[in-house]
């Protein structure tokens, strides 16, 4: 992306943004501290998700965030996701406006392209019975109009209806087929890291 603060970091949405796990295969632990496979939609709070980035330069590091727009993600006991988790792609802050306005016309293309979409499709880990969870959350991520497949570890906690998660990973962008914002010297990484921290709202299935 280009961007001072992208150049700050090397890659990773989002979403996930993506912390979803909230159900999950438990045959990885011992039957004594393993949860009961239960079936739920969890509603994120973009109020209290945080999308954060770094792309590392030459010269220095670039730092910003992006908004999330929505994200829902059902899942059933058996592992299977579906949902989506959005990202506004016009929303990329640096708190540099030139900075900014380069990264989105040139980089992101955001005009073309206003959303980052995370769509899962299922879900592999385990749920502990004290409600903690490490999980690695398979789908599609589509950014500048090109789905693309990843596979995103998360850890996190449920504490009755409540989810909260943290997860990071690696969006090789120049791969995917975005822009290089490199110019003369002031080169960047060709690929951004995102750090998430996501909370949201459980809804148990009946019967779960």
């Amino acid at each position: 992306m280009s961007f001072d603060r992208l150049r700050r970091a090397r890659p990773g949405p989002v979403a996930a943004l993506l912390i979803l796990s909230l159900v999950a295969a438990t045959e990885a632990l011992p039957a004594a501290t393993q949860a009961p496979p239960r079936a739920g939609i969890l509603q994120l709070d973009p109020a209290r998700t945080t999308i954060a980035f770094r792309l590392a330069g030459a010269l220095h590091e670039t730092h910003g965030t992006f908004r999330l727009t929505l994200g829902t993600l059902a899942v059933d006991p058996s592992g299977k996701a579906s949902g989506a988790v959005v990202v506004d792609a016009t929303s990329g802050d640096t708190e540099n406006a030139a900075r900014d306005e380069r990264m989105k016309r040139v980089v992101l293309e955001s005009d073309r392209y206003p959303e980052i979409r995370f769509q899962p499709t299922r879900v592999e880990g385990a749920l502990r019975a004290d409600g903690a969870f490490h999980a690695t959350l398979h789908g599609a991520l589509t950014l500048h109009g090109a789905p693309h497949e990843v596979a995103i570890d998360v850890d996190g906690r449920i504490a009755g209806d409540e989810l909260t998660a943290t997860s990071h990973f690696v969006v090789p962008y120049i791969a995917w087929g975005l822009a290089d914002p490199s110019v003369l010297l002031l080169t960047v990484a060709k690929e951004v890291q995102l750090d998430v921290e996501a909370a949201g709202h459980v809804t148990w299935s009946a019967g779960a």
